[in-house]
């Protein structure tokens, strides 16, 4: 393979950066237009040229993601969905988002994050505006796989960006950030559509949501900076190879990622239907409670990647981070299953707030997994996490539409039981592996601390 234009470990000296950004880093090579001169960025040109352009896609994306959640009770109505329609619906978005990542980490890796940005978000604004005109459940579900499929590289090109200019050691916060953003995007899917549903109908809204995408791609190709030249990447299944047998990989694979699929699929969607049709809040209430989960996710994103500094400073490794948030993660889902009656309402902002610590295997495979392989590596992740967020929110409709609703359409608590009841199921193997094998290596599991 062709050796790379410059080393990855060979940087200019770092330049200061202000506290959200901080540890700011030159490309790998010099910019021919970057300013300021000398092919370096300052602190503040990252935040507003790199960092906050991409996390606005970021914020579209998550929005959009999470908008049916909100949606449910008026899309139900409209074209009398079942629960296993409604699930097959909004999961449609998952499957499109999944088969996007391979072709997305391929042209991220030749063109560079804001040319494919920007064609990939104008696909979002159509399939937006079908979504609106949309008439039949099989015109909507074609449109939300078409909005799916171009908000695929939000999330990757946002990566691939920040990473360019933020030191490696920085990373798990900033990451934080960029979740952070993302669940201040799922935030505004809540409480912030409700009070625009007074304005406008749902077609009215994505009509809207068409405009921020298609300005959004427009916005980040005219502002990015020109990213430095890289390393000619091995071909694309070679690479994928070598991903999936890294043990880094397969055992941040092994705990994290059923959890994470949990709950991208669940946060989504049917905790607001078990919001209406077990605690039995009204439409306003379960808008609220998305809304204050939502907040939760950006405290606990924030919180992750700081925890996880932290704890990386006195010598404990992500991957126990990890493993100890997946097991609160599981102790809040046995609430749902256990019907815990006193107090409804914590228990679905717990979810929200717990489950954002599976965000952390995209820290864990970028620290652990060799320069040359993070990149495909995100995008295996992504593709897995999202694919199985796609069967997750699928699967829970089909369970719950195993029971019939009363006469308001309510489905009854026994039906989320089981639902619920399975996904631990498909969860616990992970934990008790992780436990298994790190009590037979307990010094495995210790990384040297670093100086704060």
């Amino acid at each position: 393979m062709p050796a790379p234009t410059a080393p990855r470990d060979v940087r200019p000296a770092a330049v200061p950066a202000p506290p959200a950004l901080p540890n700011v880093r030159s490309p790998a090579a010099p910019l021919p237009s970057a300013p300021p001169a000398g092919g370096q960025l300052s602190g503040r040109a990252v935040f507003v040229l790199v960092f906050l352009p991409f996390a606005l896609g970021h914020f579209l994306s998550s929005l959009m993601r999470t908008v049916n959640a909100t949606l449910a009770p008026q899309l139900v109505v409209a074209l009398s969905l079942t629960p296993g329609q409604l699930g097959l619906l909004t999961s449609a978005f998952f499957f499109a988002f999944a088969l996007a990542q391979l072709p997305v980490g391929i042209a991220l890796d030749r063109w560079g994050p804001a040319r494919v940005q920007l064609p990939m978000l104008m696909l979002a604004g159509v399939g937006a505006l079908a979504f609106a005109g949309g008439q039949t459940f099989t015109q909507l579900l074609v449109a939300r796989a078409v909005i799916g499929l171009g908000l695929g590289g939000c999330f990757m090109s946002a990566v691939k960006a920040i990473s360019t200019w933020i030191a490696p050691a920085r990373l798990p916060s900033v990451q934080g950030y960029l979740i952070a953003v993302g669940g201040l995007g799922a935030a505004s899917a809540t409480l912030p559509v409700r009070l625009a549903l007074h304005y406008m109908d749902w077609r009215g809204l994505f009509v809207w949501l068409a405009a921020a995408a298609a300005l959004t791609g427009i916005l980040i190709r005219a502002l990015s900076p020109p990213q430095p030249p890289s390393a000619r990447k091995a071909p694309l299944l070679e690479a994928m190879r070598a991903v999936y047998r890294h043990p880094a990989f397969r055992e941040t694979a092994a705990l994290v990622l059923v959890p994470h699929t949990v709950f991208f699929g669940i946060q989504g969607l049917w905790i607001s239907r078990w919001l209406s049709d077990v605690a039995r809040f009204s439409e306003e209430a379960v808008g609220y409670l998305l809304y204050l989960g939502m907040a939760a996710v950006i405290f606990g994103a924030i919180a992750v990647g700081m925890l996880t500094e932290w704890a990386g400073r006195r010598g404990v490794r992500p991957i126990s981070v990890a493993a100890a948030g997946v097991a609160l993660f599981l102790l809040v889902q046995l609430g749902f299953v256990l019907d815990w009656r006193p107090s409804y309402q914590l228990l679905s902002v717990l979810f929200t707030l717990v489950g954002t610590v599976t965000g952390i295997e995209y820290t864990i495979v970028a620290q652990s997994l060799p320069g040359a392989l993070t990149g495909r590596a995100a995008t295996c992740l992504n593709l897995l996490i999202f694919l199985g967020a796609f069967a997750v929110q699928a699967g829970f409709g089909l369970v719950v539409g195993c029971w019939r609703p009363d006469l308001p359409g309510h489905y009854p608590a026994p039906a989320y039981q089981a639902a619920f009841g399975t996904l631990v199921l498909l969860q616990l193997p992970g934990l008790l592996w992780f436990v298994r094998r790190r009590a037979r290596n307990p010094l495995e599991w210790a990384s040297h601390p670093t100086s704060p």
